[in-house]
């Protein structure tokens, strides 16, 4: 039963239960666009090696990797503002330049906002038009509780401009064991250059993979019976923070 290195992209177990999930979100893609990595934040901060000196957009306030990691990587950042005027919710405008790089995280995290399909169809619509890259974080995804879109790819259009980055940290404890997936579909191109390509070699040089346990361990997760298990968590945790919520106020 010995294992050696793991495939850099994920064991094919692993990547057909991440497909079957999205399928219960009305998207399908394929087993060779998701990648399996060590954690959402790596990725978050990784894909900042990739984009040569495309300028930055992301929201304030966010999850600092996004900024922390562009700084390191020596690019202009911009901050789109993020407070009770818009909700939250920043949305495109002219100060978004084009053949930029976009960070979204929804929900956010640390505000918890969320966008819904009009406003993340907004960006979209915008990313597609002026040859931007959407990195869009779903780590929180299973907190949602409306109508709004678990995944950027519920959005038409989003496959040829975004990629998307989840965790199995927020839904199932992987915090310590570190598991997560990023998608990123073979139809995205930037500056007439694929993004599977640039991110498959990016991985294969820099990276050997989760291990094998870690991988059955997700897999699990993914599960009928797994998947029931940490949405009792999940409602257990979005109930403490409804009483905290409500004690505050």
């Amino acid at each position: 039963t010995f294992r050696g290195y793991p495939p850099y992209f994920g064991y094919d177990f692993l990547r057909r239960a991440v497909c079957r999930r999205y399928e219960r979100f009305g998207v399908r893609l394929d087993e060779s666009e998701i990648f399996v990595s060590d954690g959402a934040k790596c990725d978050a901060g990784n894909f900042a090696e990739i984009f040569g000196d495309a300028p930055v957009f992301t929201a304030d306030p966010v999850y600092p990797v996004y900024f922390d990691a562009n700084v390191m990587a020596g690019r202009r950042i911009f901050l789109l503002t993020a407070d009770r005027s818009n909700g939250f919710l920043p949305l495109p405008s002219n100060d978004v330049l084009p053949d930029s790089v976009i960070y979204l995280c929804s929900p956010n995290n640390p505000t918890g906002a969320v966008y819904d399909m009009g406003d993340l169809s907004a960006w979209v619509s915008f990313a597609e038009n002026n040859g931007c890259i959407i990195v869009f974080d779903a780590a929180y995804e299973a907190y949602i509780r409306g109508g709004e879109p678990h995944s950027i790819y519920q959005i038409p259009g989003a496959e040829n401009c975004a990629v998307e980055i989840c965790s199995f940290s927020k839904t199932a404890g992987f915090t310590g064991v570190r598991c997560s997936w990023t998608v990123v579909p073979k139809s995205v191109v930037s500056r007439g250059v694929s993004l599977h390509a640039l991110w498959s070699r990016r991985q294969s040089t820099k990276f050997n993979g989760v291990s094998y346990i870690i991988q059955r361990g997700a897999e699990a997760a993914l599960s009928e019976e797994g998947e029931r298990e940490c949405e009792k968590r999940i409602s257990y945790y979005l109930e403490n923070a409804r009483m905290i919520s409500e004690k505050l106020r």
